[in-house]
C-alpha cells in the first residue's frame, strides 16, 4: 500500500493510492485508520510530506565511496538530527538560506516508524516500521565544514524533503535503486544494498539511544555524488519501488 498525506478543503488528511485516485481515510496510519467513500483524482491532489515526524534521525557515512574504503569502514553508525520544521513535501521549495553559500543535496532512503520503539533488537526491527519513502538530506556544507555543527548545517527550514508516498510493502533487503537527478542530470545512483549498516541495524542502534515515536523518520545515509544546488534548480530523488520526490530550489 502507498500512503500519502494531503491538503484538502476539510484540512490535512491521509489517503491510500488506488488505481482510480487517492482514497481518503479517517484517522491516521498509526491509529483509527479507516477508508472513506471519497476518492480524489491524482490531478487534484495537493500532496504534503507523507508524514510529519516529531524528529528525524540521520546517518552519515553509510555508503562506501569506493574500494579504498574497505579497510576504514565505521564500526558503528554516526547520527545527527533534523527538526520537524525542516520537513517539506513534494513540490515544495528547498530554500537556500542567506547564511550559506554552498548547499548540497543528499538522496536517502527514509524509514517511517509505525509504533513506539524503544530498545528494539535487530531481528525485531521490521515490526516497528510502517514503511519507506524517499528523502533528501539537504546540508549547508560550508557551515558544516567551518563550524562542525551538523545540527545547524542540516536543520534549516525546508532541509528535509520527504515523499511522495510511504510504501508499506517495501523490502529494504531487495536490490532497489536510489538516484538523485538535478535538472535531469544524474548526480547520485546506487543500490540500497550498498549501505554499510542496514535498516534493521540502524533501527536497533537508534532505539537503544532514544525512543522513536509513530511517524518519526530515519534517513539511512546518502551515497557518493551529493553536490551543490542553486536557485532555479529542480532536484528529483527517485527510490525504486516508492516513487520520485521532486523539489524546486529557490533563494531565501
Amino acid at each position: 500500500m502507498k500512503i500519502v498525506r494531503m491538503q484538502t478543503p476539510e484540512g490535512i488528511r491521509y489517503g491510500a493510492v488506488e488505481p482510480e485516485g487517492i482514497r481518503i481515510h479517517d484517522g491516521t496510519p498509526f491509529v483509527a485508520w479507516q477508508p472513506t467513500e471519497v476518492v480524489v483524482d491524482f490531478r487534484e491532489a495537493r500532496l504534503l510530506s507523507p508524514v510529519f515526524p516529531t524528529k528525524v534521525i540521520g546517518v552519515t557515512a553509510n555508503y562506501a565511496s569506493g574500494p579504498d574504503d574497505a579497510g576504514s569502514l565505521p564500526e558503528r553508525p554516526s547520527l545527527f538530527m533534523k527538526p520537524s520544521t525542516s520537513v517539506i513535501g513534494p513540490g515544495q521549495a528547498i530554500v537556500l538560506p542567506a547564511l550559506s553559500g554552498q548547499v548540497h543535496h543528499g538522496a536517502a532512503v527514509a524509514v517511517v516508524i509505525g509504533k513506539v520503539a524503544r530498545k528494539v533488537a535487530v531481528e525485531d526491527a521490521s515490526s516497528v516500521v510502517l514503511g519507506y519513502t524517499a528523502g533528501n538530506d539537504i546540508t549547508a556544507l560550508d557551515l558544516l565544514r567551518e563550524e562542525g555543527q551538523p545540527a545547524r548545517a542540516k536543520s534549516f527550514d525546508s532541509f528535509c524533503p520527504l515523499g511522495p508516498a510511504i510504501e508499506t510493502e517495501y523490502d529494504p533487503l531487495e536490490d532497489f535503486s536510489l538516484e538523485c537527478h538535478v535538472n535531469g542530470v544524474l548526480r547520485q545512483g546506487t543500490s540500497i544494498n550498498d549501505m554499510i549498516f542496514g535498516v534493521a541495524e540502524l533501527i536497533s542502534f537508534v532505539t537503544y539511544v532514544m525512543t522513536l515515536l509513530p511517524g518519526d523518520v530515519i534517513l539511512t545515509g546518502t551515497p557518493p555524488g551529493a553536490g551543490p544546488v542553486k536557485n532555479g534548480d529542480v532536484v528529483e530523488v527517485s527510490l525504486e519501488g516508492v516513487g520520485a520526490l521532486t523539489n524546486p530550489v529557490v533563494s531565501e
